[in-house]
This record gives C-alpha cells, sequence and structure tokens, in this order.
C-alpha cells in the first residue's frame, strides 16, 4: 500500500473550496516496515489498515 497526501489547491470540480497558488502530492511506499499512528494508535501497518 502506498499513503497519499495532497496539500494546496483542491479540484473545483469536486467541490473543494480550497485555493492556493500550489497543490502538492505526496506519496509514499508504505508496503514493508511502516505503521501511520492516530492517538498514539497503530491504524495502518505493512500496507494494511489495523482497525
Amino acid at each position: 500500500g502506498t499513503f497519499h497526501m495532497a496539500l494546496g489547491a483542491g479540484y473545483p470540480e469536486t467541490g473543494s473550496k480550497n485555493k492556493s497558488m500550489i497543490h502538492w502530492d505526496m506519496i509514499c511506499d508504505l508496503r514493508e516496515d511502516s505503521q501511520i499512528l492516530v492517538d498514539g494508535e497503530v491504524i495502518y501497518s505493512d500496507g494494511k489498515f489495523t482497525i
């Protein structure tokens, strides 16, 4: 699995109201030896959701 986060301007055709001079897409490979934590709880580990 991968994780995708976008910062900046949204696409108006999707209903976004975000306005910015930039739109950055960040993509991270999380298939091996990785975790995402929310409030100290692991919700994603090694490519799979744990919740």
